[in-house]
């Protein structure tokens, strides 16, 4: 009784094992090792297009229930980004790995972090910081004072902000240098912008003429804005159309300052040029000088003369003595060097 049963433990415990290794469907032999890569990879693929599935079927729940653009993508990301993770570490499980076996000991894993991941943690806190103080959002236009460089943020994310450029350049910038950056928003609260143009004329120029003729200039370029209510920055208010004032008295101008507004704050250069443009036409149609400098030289005649007297020369010509310079300077205006 005892010989015959030893082989059908074997015979069922080879099946168990058949059944856990490889399906018996598959035709001849396939190594276990590559059938269990082949099912990770199949459950990491699935892991992948559902967390696609669920970033676009919450999408429109997350963006109303946020309504800030950056917020959203980053929830829709993190969701993403955990199904993968699920898919991931299923897939490790199938192929034997266990997270207590990839646990690594407390000083090496200190040392990983303190090296590795100290960047990429500070910038997930900066990332956090942005997100929640709101210095910018995606769609406005910044500066970075430092750089000189402008530009529309394009994504913000944990890690780095984008930022396409006016120069059609595109800059990824990590969210810890961005913290620490001078961030100029043009786009907060009002897109709205103004601009400020000194500019000097002569005292002998009619000022009011001057005036007048500044804020024409600055009325006649289309993206100026020409009138209307005024704009409230804070709790102040500015008047809407261009203003001239006078700034102060110089050494030898009268100091005006012209004040205008523009709508688009990306225009900027454009404006002011055709606002300067203006300004040079009415002012020189209206005879209004801006000053520059003079330099006037003065000549003294009456420094280094020197008393002559007269000689005949053994050329029959008359010589006269020496001037300075050790030249003798004859009748006929030719000077001979001694």
């Amino acid at each position: 009784m005892d010989g015959p049963t030893a082989p059908a433990q074997t015979g069922n415990a080879s099946a168990a094992g058949g059944a856990l290794g490889r399906p018996g469907w598959l035709p001849g032999p396939v190594p276990t090792e590559l059938f269990r890569l082949a099912v990770a990879l199949a459950v990491v693929a699935v892991a992948y297009y559902c967390s696609r599935l669920a970033r676009q079927a919450l999408g429109r729940r997350v963006a109303r229930r946020f309504k800030r653009p950056s917020v959203s993508r980053t929830v829709l990301g993190g969701v993403q980004a955990a199904v993968v993770l699920v898919g991931v570490v299923a897939g490790l499980g199938i192929l034997g790995f266990r997270l207590g076996n990839l646990a690594l000991s407390v000083g090496v894993f200190s040392a990983v972090v303190g090296i590795v991941l100290a960047p990429i943690i500070g910038n997930v806190l900066s990332g956090l910081f942005i997100l929640n103080e709101r210095p910018y959002e995606i769609g406005d236009m910044v500066e970075l004072s430092e750089a000189g460089t402008t530009g529309f943020v394009e994504d913000i994310t944990l890690l780095y902000t984008k930022v396409f450029t006016l120069d059609n350049t595109f800059l990824v910038l990590p969210n810890g240098s961005m913290r620490e950056r001078d961030v100029v928003n043009y786009s907060a609260e009002d897109s709205r912008i103004r601009m400020t143009l000194d500019v000097g004329v002569t005292y002998e120029s009619d000022v009011e003429t001057a005036r007048e003729q500044l804020e024409a200039a600055a009325t006649e370029v289309d993206r100026v804005i020409k009138g209307g209510p005024d704009i409230r920055v804070g709790s102040a208010r500015y008047p809407a159309a261009p203003t001239c004032y006078i700034r102060g008295f110089g050494d030898s101008e009268v100091l005006l300052r012209l004040r205008y507004w523009v709508e688009e704050p990306y225009m900027q250069t454009t404006v002011r040029s055709a606002v300067m443009t203006n300004v040079w036409n009415r002012f020189d149609d209206h005879d209004v000088e801006i000053p520059y400098p003079h330099r006037h030289v003065v000549f003294d005649d009456t420094s280094g003369d020197l008393s002559v007297t007269t000689r005949d020369g053994p050329s029959g010509g008359t010589e006269r003595e020496p001037t300075e310079g050790g030249a003798t300077r004859r009748d006929d205006g030719a000077t001979d060097s001694r």
